[in-house]
Formats: C-alpha cells, structure tokens, sequence
C-alpha cells in the first residue's frame, strides 16, 4: 500500500519551541509483561483514555489513515473488553473534511450527510468498533471537533455514531471537555490558539455566507494535492512580496502572512501553475473553483501596498477571531502569525490558557492536533503541581514522531496516598509501548 507523506504539520501543526514545562518522568522500554493499559488492577470502571487525530477518509487512495486501521480497531476492542475504561474520549479530527486534493470535490455534487456516510462505509470497522461501545452502554464515548472536522455538524456526527455523547462549545467547530467526575481536567483539540486553523466566521462572508473555514483548510487541500501528485517539482513560484516601505502595522501582518504562504507552498509543491482554478470547494458555504494566487497575498510593485483575495483582512481580525473562539487569554497577532510554523506553541498554550491562568482551576490537559505526543508537567498560578499530555495521531505516517498514541488517566480514589496517573502510549507494531507517565493528587 502506498504510503502518503507525514505532513508535520501544516500550519496549526508547526508550533513555538519555548515549552516551559519541566519533564515528566519517562519510560524508554515497553511496559512489564502482562502490563495491561486499559486495567486499574482492580475492579472500579473509572479509567479514561484519549485519542485523537485518527484522520478517517472516505478514499483510501489519499486518506491518511488507511494502514494503521487495523490496530486502531484492535485497540477499541481491548477498550471495550475492559472491565476499568469508564470513558473513551475522541479529541478531534476523526472525520477528515481538509485532507482531500485540491481538484477532488468533497462532496461528489452532493452534501455532508452523503460524504460522512460514505467516510463511514469506507473505514466501517473502525466505526463498527466505535459504535459497538456505545451500543453496549458500559464505556461512555465522548466526540469533540478538530480542525479537520470543523465544519462537522452534530446531526453528522450522530448519523455515524448514533448516542455517541458530544462535547461542543456554543459555536461550531470547538469542543473543551471537562468529565463531570473529574472536573479539574480539560481536554481539547486545541485548534483554536492557531492562527490558520481556527474557526474563522469572519473572513469571506461575501464570498461565502457563513463560512467559518480558516486558511489552512486551503493549504491541506493543496497538500493533499501535493502528496496525489508523488511529490512532484514545483509547476509555478510565488511573486516576491517585500515589506510595505509605509511601516503600517495591519500591512506589516499582512506580510507576515504572507510569509508563512511563501513557506508552506515551498514544503508542498504541485505540478499546476498559481493561477488556475484547481482548488474545487463547494462546501461551508464556498462555491465554485480557487487558485493558489486567490488565497496568498500579492503586491503591484516591491514596498507598495500588500493585498490579499480571499481572507482580505484576516490580519486585523485576530481579536474577533478570538473572542469568537472563546480563548481566555488573548494571543497577540503577530505571534500567533509568527507562531504558525513553531513545533510547541499549541503545547504551550496549555500553560498559558489553563495553568498560569488565574481563572482556570484545571490540573491536567490534554490536547491533541499536533501530532506530537508529548507529556510536561508544570505548576499552576497558585503553586499546584500540573500535567499536560498531547495525544499524537493515528496517520500512518508521522515521522519522525510515532503514531498510534493514546493518552491514559486513572483518577484517583478517597485514600490520601492516591494519585491520579497520566500515562502516554505508542501502540506501533502491535506492541504497546509506554512513552511517558506521571501523576499527582487534586
């Protein structure tokens, strides 16, 4: 089977390298023989584990998932056999709405409905497995949205997995979890802290009347475009843009944007030159075909004005975009920009949007989205020991990361030397291997 480029990651994916965390304890070697991820070693229902970014498509000839399906599927089984996994929670990406060609329409002419059901018919023991847990009643099954299935609805997702239960935020396309059980723990995709990923209902409305696809919906297209084409020379060059000589602070993010564009589509060449309409959208509100040229910024004449087609302004309305988004501390603008490209800004954000803020109380956070497993733990604003977790991808290809990963927590009991464990797996080679693990008590 053909293998598709790990795309690490575009845009949202890249993020900034100054974590402030200390390092958890790590384990180098697979667990002790025997070792079981999904048991407590007693008898009480009350373990949660965390996936994310599974990617499922609906064509295995470019989806990004098509290999590691079969130990994904035995993974939900053992889930399901557990006599200790109270809650399996899904943090986002599971339906793939980005990571389609460019010159591929979606939607085949028709709607989401139809391509949910044909993803779910296309990967339909992956979805069997999903379902057969919620069927049976004993582990609950939490969905949230990610990027990639941003556009979902929740008639979608419950078409595909009937009484699964949904973590959403009050706008589309956003979910933080908190299990009422645990109530000092958050879990999300995290797609909101990242400029090119994030829900975006304010761009394009013209053009678009409700949209909420922010630009790295365009540049996975192009990519999955890129990995379709087997990697080919590039057919066009983007004109050089250079700084507005005016020192005008909305043209000198604007130029920054630009940057960033400039830098993706080096990473992911394709064959057609920039200015033919290949990109087919019809969907979330876009209709008809897009070039290259329509979504990166242009200039006239070097040091003139920088101008954009589609996300014209996008660069003054981070703020909105924010508060829309619902993120508790502001991210200036031209980090965020500037951060696009960064391997640890998003894992970052948990420090800065939970555990050093005052009006957060949560102690462990788990994100996925990067497709970078990782565990830090940290101290809060008021002294308390904290755990960050990501839960990395299922993709078939992420090097030079693993994939395969899951996030375990056990919470603790009554008993005052408990603590509540964080554990990050690797299930590759059909071994499960523990990557990191740490724990403390509320």
């Amino acid at each position: 089977m053909k293998k598709n480029l790990p795309l690490i990651y575009f845009i949202g994916l890249f993020l900034l390298a100054n974590f402030a965390f200390s390092s958890c304890k790590k384990t180098e070697n697979n667990p002790p023989a025997g070792t079981d991820p999904f048991s407590n070693g007693g008898n009480e229902r009350n373990m949660i584990v965390i996936i994310s970014d599974m990617h499922m498509g609906a064509d295995t000839s470019y989806s990004e998932c098509v290999d590691n399906r079969g130990t994904l599927i035995k993974m939900l089984k053992q889930v399901q056999a557990s006599k200790n996994v109270k809650e399996l929670v899904i943090a986002g990406d599971l339906v793939d709405e980005w990571f389609v060609p460019a010159d591929v329409d979606t939607y085949q002419g028709k709607d989401q409905a139809d391509f949910v059901q044909r993803l779910a018919t296309t990967n339909k023991e992956v979805f069997d497995a999903i379902n057969s847990i919620i069927q049976e009643g004993k582990t609950l099954v939490t969905y949230l949205p990610g990027n990639h299935d941003i556009a979902i609805s929740e008639a979608s997702i419950e078409y595909i997995l009937p009484g699964v239960n949904q973590a959403r935020d009050n706008v589309l396309g956003l979910g933080t979890y908190s299990p009422a059980y645990c109530p000092l723990i958050a879990i999300e995709h995290s797609h909101r802290y990242n400029f090119f990923c994030a829900p975006d209902p304010y761009s394009n409305q013209d053009i678009a009347p409700g949209t909420i696809l922010p630009p790295g919906y365009f540049f996975t297209r192009i990519a999955a475009l890129f990995v379709k084409q087997h990697f080919p020379a590039a057919g066009d060059t983007l004109p050089v843009v250079t700084p507005n000589s005016s020192g005008d602070e909305s043209q000198t993010l604007l130029y920054k944007y630009w940057q960033t564009w400039d830098t993706t589509v080096i990473m992911f060449p394709i064959k057609n030159r920039f200015d033919e309409k290949i990109i087919v959208t019809n969907m979330n509100g876009f209709t008809g075909n897009f070039s290259v040229d329509d979504v990166v910024p242009f200039q006239s004449s070097p040091g003139g004005t920088i101008d954009v087609d589609l996300y014209k302004g996008i660069q003054e309305k981070w703020s909105d975009r924010e508060a829309h988004n619902q993120v508790a501390v502001p991210i200036e603008t031209e980090y965020a920009i500037d951060s696009v490209m960064s391997s640890t800004f998003t894992d970052y954000q948990a420090n800065v949007q939970y555990f050093s803020n005052p009006a957060s109380d949560k102690r462990i956070v788990v994100f996925g989205h990067t497709h970078v497993p990782r565990m830090n733990a940290g101290i809060s604003h008021d002294g308390k020991k904290c755990i960050y977790a990501n839960s990395g991808t299922w993709i078939d290809n992420n090097l030079p990361n693993t994939t395969m990963n899951f996030v375990v927590i056990t919470p603790q009991n009554a008993d005052a030397s408990s603590q509540t464990f964080v554990k990050l797996y690797n299930y590759e080679h059909e071994v499960i291997t523990e990557m990191a693990q740490d724990s403390l008590r509320y």
